[in-house]
């Protein structure tokens, strides 16, 4: 079986947060899950993942999704390896990719090209590499006729060396039997005491071995982030691939600003996005929408022709025709049915808005199960919660909520029905009734003549 060991074992000391390096995230994702990801797509379903630092972080992202191996010393690439040889020994009849896990833009097509040429060279290790304009600071590939004759570092390369753009991504294919020889070969006779796992090139070749490289199509593969400014450098990085990727499928940005996109994200033809909207997760979006500016979505399905303006929405669905905003905010498990429409500064929370119902400005509705082309006014709130538990409020078609209600949950109203402005309603309404709370009004003559004057004489 081919199977994949991903080294995932490193502090990043300049990144100056106690979380493994390759936990960090890149357009909300860590960089592990782009590297698992990858692998997985490949068709690599068996995974070992190398940790070290903060090992339970990953562990407890990880869950029973692979194995692991835990590095107690960072003693180099090749020493990570050689903590993985239980794991090797298991399956030692196909050929293993070694890869890191703080290098996120590996994908899975490099990583089949690369896995047939080094079937069919026949070799015993294939480096994956990539030519790039600039590679200062890189390993240089050393080609032959045959395959390669090593890699040589920055430092030590001449120049003639130096003019070499061909660089190590830090990704290797081995056979299986073949890695578990080289690893116990590797010494740390070096400056760092160190086991390098670029050693086992040399080795190979020194016993006779094949030893080839795989030139990828995505100059990307062997970026990584070393410090915060790395870590930048990789999200512009994707977030610009994903943009990319959704204007050719037809979708419009009049400016890039402040635009993120997650790679989950689907977004139909025609929809336009706005400066300063954030989509995240598995948040899917319709046709010929305008989302923008300043949205944050969530894991939200979108129907087609919906305007949201200033809207944050998470786990939650909005239907076709709909329009919400600006400054509204859908909490999880909400409905938004056809043809809603939502006006300023409006909370929904885990309610369903049937279709053509209008909630203007200024209302809360939770816990709500709202008809069909209801009427909600100004500064409506569902009492939800009495201190205890959680209840619902129901609300029939056609019916017209006045300004400033409060719906005492339980209670049910029915359709056709209204309330006036200002009501408490605490029992359910029938259907085709009006509602009316007036309590008795009481008028205190001359009561702030008396408390200006009480006022004055405390503060003699």
């Amino acid at each position: 079986m081919n199977q994949a060991v991903i080294l995932a074992g490193g502090q990043g000391k300049r990144m100056h947060a106690e979380i493994p390096k390759p936990m960090f995230r890149v357009l909300g994702e860590p960089m592990l899950e782009w590297v698992l990801g990858a692998c997985e797509n490949a068709g690599l379903s068996r995974i070992c993942v190398v940790t070290g630092y903060e090992s339970e972080q990953i562990c407890a992202y990880l869950g029973d999704r692979c194995e692991t191996a835990f590095q107690a010393e960072r003693k180099g690439t090749g020493h990570a390896v050689m903590q993985t040889i239980p794991f090797l020994n298991a399956d030692t009849d196909g050929n293993t990719l070694v890869l890191c896990g703080d290098a996120p833009f590996i994908d899975a097509d490099t990583i089949r090209k690369s896995m047939e040429q080094h079937i069919a060279e026949g070799n015993s290790v294939t480096v994956i590499t990539a030519c790039v304009k600039d590679p200062t600071g890189y390993g240089r590939i050393l080609r032959t006729e045959s395959g390669i004759a090593g890699i040589v570092e920055q430092k030590d390369a001449d120049d003639e060396q130096l003019k070499i753009t061909e660089i190590n991504s830090g990704c290797y294919w081995f056979r299986t039997p073949d890695l578990i020889g080289l690893l116990g070969k590797i010494t740390n006779k070096n400056k760092q005491n160190e086991y390098y796992l670029t050693d086992t090139i040399s080795i190979a070749l020194a016993d006779g071995l094949r030893a080839g490289a795989f030139c990828s199509e995505n100059p990307d593969v062997v970026l990584g982030a070393n410090d915060r400014k790395g870590l930048l450098a990789l999200n512009t990085v994707a977030r610009e691939r994903v943009l990319n990727t959704h204007m050719d499928n037809g979708v419009s940005f009049v400016c890039t600003d402040g635009i993120i996109i997650e790679r989950a994200v689907k977004i139909g033809k025609g929809t336009e996005i706005l400066p300063g909207t954030i989509l995240r997760g598995k948040t899917v979006i319709g046709e010929n929408c305008v989302i923008g500016p300043n949205c944050v979505i969530e894991n939200t399905v979108i129907g087609d022709q919906v305007v949201l303006n200033t809207v944050q929405a998470y786990d939650s669905q909005i239907d076709s025709g709909v329009r919400i905003g600006p400054y509204v905010h859908i909490r999880p498990d909400s409905h938004i049915c056809k043809d809603v429409k939502i006006g300023d500064f409006v909370e929904i929370k885990n309610s369903e808005i049937g279709e053509g119902t209008m909630i203007a400005h200024l209302a809360y509705l939770g816990d709500s199960d709202i008809g069909k082309y209801v009427n909600i006014g100004c500064g409506t709130v569902t009492v939800n919660f009495d201190g205890l538990k959680k209840s619902r409020c129901e609300i029939g078609d056609h019916a017209f909520i006045g300004c400033n209600n409060n719906l005492i949950a339980p209670v049910v109203l029915g359709k056709d029905c209204y309330t006036a402005a200002g009501a408490t309603i605490t029992t359910d309404v029938p259907d085709y009734a009006l509602a009316i709370d007036r309590g008795t009004l009481h008028i205190k003559e001359g009561y702030t003549l008396r408390k200006f004057a009480k006022r004055k004489d405390e503060s003699k």
